[in-house]
């Protein structure tokens, strides 16, 4: 086996099974839920070598929260949160946005304190669910596939 081919192998497991793809990506949904933004790389990072998972498979579910998708997914969490913990969001409409400096973070952070454990929590719940989702989905889909390969035509 050549040093490219062994490289390949050790970074994206070709020969890993639909469940063990799917495994993989499915983490990495889950991690980009994760109410520890910034992290992710190094949830992700530590998760593949930890579950000895597909690096890339996982750092690709993980761009399921990209910049485009941040605000709307961490937002439904929040959201769901709020209605898990039964804590009102009627505290966001009164922040003062006009606010300049670090008195407007200062005022920022106080208004957000009760919604933390919402934003934990509901993320939480919502990265394992779209996790979970995920798993199967990409399953079936990847034995599906395998099995028409396999298959003569």
């Amino acid at each position: 086996m050549s040093r490219w081919q062994q490289l390949r192998h050790v970074l994206f497991h070709v020969e890993d099974t639909p469940h063990r793809t799917a495994l993989a990506f499915a983490t990495g949904v889950f991690i980009a839920f994760s109410p520890l933004v910034g992290f992710h790389w190094a949830l992700a990072l530590g998760t593949a070598f930890a579950l000895r998972l597909n690096r890339v498979a996982v750092f690709l579910g993980t761009y399921v929260n990209n910049p485009w998708t941040l605000a709307p997914l961490y937002l439904a969490g929040t959201a769901l949160g709020c209605a898990m913990l039964n804590v009102s969001p009627d505290g966001l409409a009164t922040i003062e946005w006009h606010r300049h400096g670090w008195d407007f973070y200062a005022h920022l952070m106080e208004h957000l304190k009760p919604y933390l454990w919402p934003y934990v929590l509901g993320n939480t719940v919502l990265g394992a669910a779209a996790g979970a989702a995920t798993y199967f989905i990409l399953r079936a889909l990847l034995e599906r596939r395998a099995r028409r390969t396999v298959m003569p035509e």
